[in-house]
């Protein structure tokens, strides 16, 4: 398949949205000179933003605030949202006409002739990914982005030059349109897998299907690189039939693997084993962000890359937005940005990246998972908490009261915006403390999504007096 085999095809996109997704296929397909019919529930109102990106693109046609079932049976092919399930009733009616359904990644991959260096994981995937980009900018290779945070993914195939890399972020929900069209990158890299995504799964092993889908279909000579510390991705070897390299924060003494030993960084090829790195140069904080360092270390050395370039790029890497970034510096008190942790392990592991008191704002939609940790350690380790008002605060507040039976209501605070949450954490730090958003939950409700979740913090924080 080819790009020119779109050209004068007709096409339903299944959702516009305001975070650029649903806009880049849209685009995409009006250049390739398809007919596009962009269907979404939400009003011209909502979409505004997207429909005046969209103004000057022609032969698309609009139809808001529903789905038309004509628009999945009579269309030569279907692009699904990611948040709609295979199941969705307009996806079934499309496939019971033997309508061809796809996704933006699987699309790609059909477009894409060059290598793809393909990131999954529960956490940890969007700054692997973005670390794997500058060690390959480093060291002169040609590298394209694709699908990293809120980058799109079809645009960028214009950008592909013959000898171009592509790293590509791959959420489980992209993964499950590969698995269908059985495609799978030359390199995959699974950071690691946890509960997550528990509001559209069904069980924990829907979900372990869709991820495993990045090494299902690769070839014997193609590379996977799984995390040796975690349960899940260790239990997924055995299905793995390409060559596995294991990351690690603990000595591996067999087979291929890059590991952490007494503070400095290794390599072992299954015979020699070479030094890449001290710990102490690496700027980023937090244990876990150690796994992604390994993670993308060890992608640079399956392509051969220099040591001395990988030093000097993880050496200058300093993390992405929305991770443990800091926003500012008021009054003695630090206030980071941990937007992107929406899941009880992140925010545990955010708590734990610092020795400073935290006041830690988290909370919100539920996605239906275990708080009886995170609840643990926000009474354990954290000064306050001002939580942001929500399904998954309720199970918090429920779960920390399970513990201590004394806590009272006013023991904490429940915001209505993040304005209100923001001056309410300021009001209960002082000189030394850091104020730590780390959700543990999904936006829904009360924000667009996690970026608009940063971006209100960020905003909120900056126009502290």
């Amino acid at each position: 398949m080819t790009i020119d085999d779109l050209k004068g095809k007709k096409i339903t996109v299944m959702g516009l949205g305001v975070n650029g997704g649903g806009e880049g296929i849209a685009r995409f397909l009006s250049e390739a000179g398809a007919l596009v019919t962009v269907t979404d529930i939400e009003s011209k109102e909502k979409l505004a933003p997207s429909l005046e990106k969209l103004k000057k693109m022609k032969n698309i046609t609009y139809i808001l605030g529903q789905h038309r079932p004509e628009d999945f049976t009579q269309a030569d092919m279907v692009i699904k949202n990611p948040a709609a399930p295979w199941s969705n009733k307009y996806i079934k009616l499309a496939l019971e006409k033997n309508i061809p359904v796809e996704m933006d990644s699987s699309l790609f991959f059909k477009f894409c002739k060059n290598q793809i260096i393909g990131i999954t994981g529960t956490k940890g995937k969007t700054t692997t990914a973005s670390l794997i980009y500058e060690i390959l900018k480093t060291a002169g290779i040609p590298t394209v982005k694709v699908g990293i945070s809120q980058i799109s993914v079809l645009d960028k195939l214009k950008d592909l030059k013959k000898d171009s890399v592509v790293v590509f972020e791959l959420s489980s929900w992209r993964l499950s349109a590969l698995g269908k069209n059985k495609f799978s990158p030359q390199i995959a890299v699974i950071t690691n897998v946890y509960p997550d995504h528990l509001n559209y799964y069904k069980t924990m092993e829907e979900y372990i299907r869709d991820k495993k889908n990045i090494f299902l279909y690769q070839k014997k000579e193609d590379t996977c690189i799984i995390n040796g510390d975690n349960e899940i991705t260790k239990q997924l070897e055995k299905e793995i039939k390409s060559r596995v390299m294991k990351f690690s924060k603990n000595k591996i003494n067999s087979g291929q693997a890059v590991y952490a030993d007494n503070k400095v960084i290794y390599f072992n090829n299954g015979i020699d084993e070479k030094k890449i790195m001290e710990t102490e140069k690496i700027k980023l904080k937090g244990e876990h962000n150690l796994e992604n360092i390994l993670a993308a270390i060890a992608v640079a050395v399956v392509l051969g890359i220099e040591i001395e370039k990988i030093k000097k790029a993880v050496t200058e890497f300093s993390g992405v937005a929305y991770r443990l970034e800091l926003v500012r510096e008021l009054d003695g008190v630090k206030y980071i940005n941990d937007s992107a942790a929406t899941m009880p392990e992140a925010v545990i592991y955010g708590i734990k990246s610092f020795s400073e008191p935290v006041v830690l704002i988290c909370g919100g939609s539920d996605k239906k998972l275990n708080m009886a940790e995170l609840a643990r350690v926000i009474l354990e380790k954290t000064k306050k908490t001002v939580f942001l008002k929500g399904s998954a605060t309720d199970k918090m507040i429920l779960e920390m009261k399970k513990i201590n039976n004394g806590l009272q209501d006013g023991d904490f605070k429940i915001a209505l915006s993040m304005e209100e949450a923001v001056n309410s954490a300021r009001d209960l730090s002082e000189t030394g403390d850091v104020v730590l958003l780390s959700p543990g939950a999904a936006s829904f409700g009360m924000f667009r999504n996690e970026f608009d979740r940063g971006e209100k913090f960020r905003k909120a924080v900056l126009n502290l007096k």
